[in-house]
């Protein structure tokens, strides 16, 4: 008898948390997993663009992270539903030794090809860059390209086409401390040139995603181990930053994603965690997005996600052809979920002093760890 009390406590509280997330829900048009089976238990990193064939995303899978078994995948959507998931890069070497692979990051070219960024190692201090191409929105890729010495390419977010013709592309490295930097290509990745690394003002940061305000103005969110989202400005189309500065957000020591919209206001997805104590890292849950006018104050405009049961990470996000906004992201390394959503919408409240504004009948629930909070 109290096996079946507990039971039916437990499908109540699970009821009154799904009901209340739901007020922050505001704006969704549709939600589903890329998958429900694939040949790996674990996944992570997932990156998404819009090709004229429909759009594309990938992801790296294997036993776990760090695993050498670990490989790029990708999954099509056709017709409305997501092709199961194909493997189309893996870090098997000359000598047959095998690595893992990581972070994979898509780019459509303009009315060109689509880029598929990754990286491989065996950590992210000693990984590389390498990158293939598709001429058939995902279908068949080219054979791996490295990049040159020293150059990994987008570290996790989307490069970003500026006004001048460059692909900047945002990055980052581990290896001596945390710092960021920028590659550029004129040329959709056939040559590159590097700026920075980045006055990081005491603050390790990672994983930047850019902004766009006009004019050559450029502003950079990044993923910090200081408990707050990092920023730098730029005025002259990211050839000069100013030092990085802590923004009033909360950052968790986790992979964030942003972009400047259509209607011109930016968007940042992220884990709004504090985490507890004077900690660097925190649960990976909720799920946030906040909105913005000028990339400095922002606004509540939904929640995603948020369970007792973490993690949901490693957010990315665009905004497609018709308007919508795509948002994809690893649901407790288990799977990968995408989430459309009207932009137009969506119900905006204010945050203050970095804190998640209250909203009546809703109250976040208490969180549990996963075991793989890793990467």
């Amino acid at each position: 008898m109290k096996k079946i009390q507990c039971i039916f406590i437990l499908l109540l509280t699970s009821y009154a948390a799904i009901a209340q997330v739901e007020k922050w829900q505001k704006g969704i048009v549709s939600q589903e997993f890329l998958y429900e089976k694939a040949p790996f238990p674990s996944c992570h990193s997932a990156t998404l663009a819009e090709t004229q064939s429909g759009l594309v995303a990938a992801y790296f899978g294997g036993t776990k992270e760090r695993d050498p078994d670990v490989e790029i995948y990708v999954s099509r959507m056709v017709d409305g539903k997501w092709l199961p998931p194909v493997s189309v890069a893996d870090g098997v070497q000359a000598n047959a030794k095998r690595l893992p692979t990581w972070n994979p990051v898509l780019y459509q070219v303009p009315n060109g090809e689509l880029l598929l960024f990754y990286k491989i190692g065996p950590k992210p201090s000693e990984w590389w860059g390498m990158m293939k191409t598709s001429k058939d929105g995902g279908k068949t890729w080219s054979p791996a390209i490295k990049l040159p010495e020293g150059y990994i390419g987008p570290v996790k977010n989307k490069p970003i086409l500026l006004s001048n013709g460059n692909l900047l592309a945002p990055s980052s490295k581990e290896g001596n401390g945390w710092k960021l930097h920028f590659e550029i290509s004129n040329d959709f990745g056939k040559t590159w040139r590097m700026i920075g690394p980045l006055d990081g003002n005491g603050i390790n940061a990672i994983q930047p995603s850019i902004l766009q305000h006009g004019n050559g103005k450029l502003q950079l969110l990044a993923r910090t181990q200081n408990r707050a989202i990092a920023q730098a400005w730029s005025i002259d189309n990211g050839e000069t930053w100013t030092p990085l500065t802590k923004t009033t957000l909360p950052n968790n020591n986790s992979g964030t994603d942003a972009l400047t919209m259509k209607d011109g206001r930016h968007l940042l997805i992220y884990n709004h965690v504090l985490p507890p104590g004077d900690l660097a890292k925190g649960p990976r849950t909720p799920l946030n997005v906040a909105i913005s006018k000028d990339g400095e104050h922002w606004s509540a405009a939904l929640i995603l996600e948020d369970s007792p049961i973490s993690q949901y990470s490693y957010p990315a996000v665009i905004q497609t052809s018709d308007g919508l906004l795509h948002f994809i992201y690893t649901w407790r390394r288990e799977k990968i979920k995408h989430v459309v959503v009207d932009p137009a919408k969506l119900k905006l409240k204010k945050i203050k002093k970095g804190v998640w504004p209250a909203l009546k009948g809703y109250a976040a629930p208490e969180i549990k760890e996963t075991k793989n909070e890793e990467g």
